[in-house]
């Protein structure tokens, strides 16, 4: 498989796994939905917030344009549940259509943007890209075990699943 169609299944797989999990979530209490459940930002809320930032608002715009924008975790949050899920999965959703934007020869290239700082940086393309993935496969592996904790069965958000089941979309 080359990187393109490799990379246009991650982007599917996050779609469709960040869709479960915010359906799962969105069943839960506002006050279990808030409650510190030792997730990096000690709440679901905070911990979709943080995948939010960190795919969408960082990563995105430097693969898209080659810039680091000034965000940070504590100004970016959105407190409303029905913006934050909307936001997630337009986010999502916008991965695809990028990955398949890129020329071959970018593959084997280097990620070059600009930091907050204003300082050159320069990272293997495909390296990081994975590691913009396996992000957010972390953060929802936290929300779904805060999930399972909380007593709400897991959804089942497995890449090995994703893979194996050609219903999946």
């Amino acid at each position: 498989m080359d990187a393109v169609a490799h990379f246009t299944q991650l982007a599917r797989y996050n779609v469709w796994a960040t869709a479960r999990l915010l359906d799962a979530v969105r069943a839960l209490p506002e006050e279990d939905y808030r409650r510190d459940v030792g997730l990096f930002f000690h709440s679901i809320h905070g911990t979709l917030n943080h995948l939010l930032v960190g795919e969408h608002h960082l990563w995105f715009v430097r693969f898209a344009d080659g810039i680091s924008p000034k965000v940070a975790l504590d100004a970016e949050l959105e407190s409303d549940r029905g913006r934050l899920d909307a936001r997630l999965r337009e986010g999502a959703a916008r991965w695809a259509p990028l990955i398949a934007s890129f020329k071959p020869d970018r593959w084997s290239g280097t990620l070059d943007y600009t930091t907050m700082r204003g300082t050159a940086a320069s990272l293997p393309f495909a390296a990081t890209l994975a590691h913009v993935f396996n992000h957010g496969t972390h953060h929802r592996g936290q929300i779904t075990a805060a999930l399972t904790a909380l007593g709400q069965p897991s959804p089942e958000l497995d890449l090995v699943y994703f893979l194996q089941n050609p219903s999946t979309p």
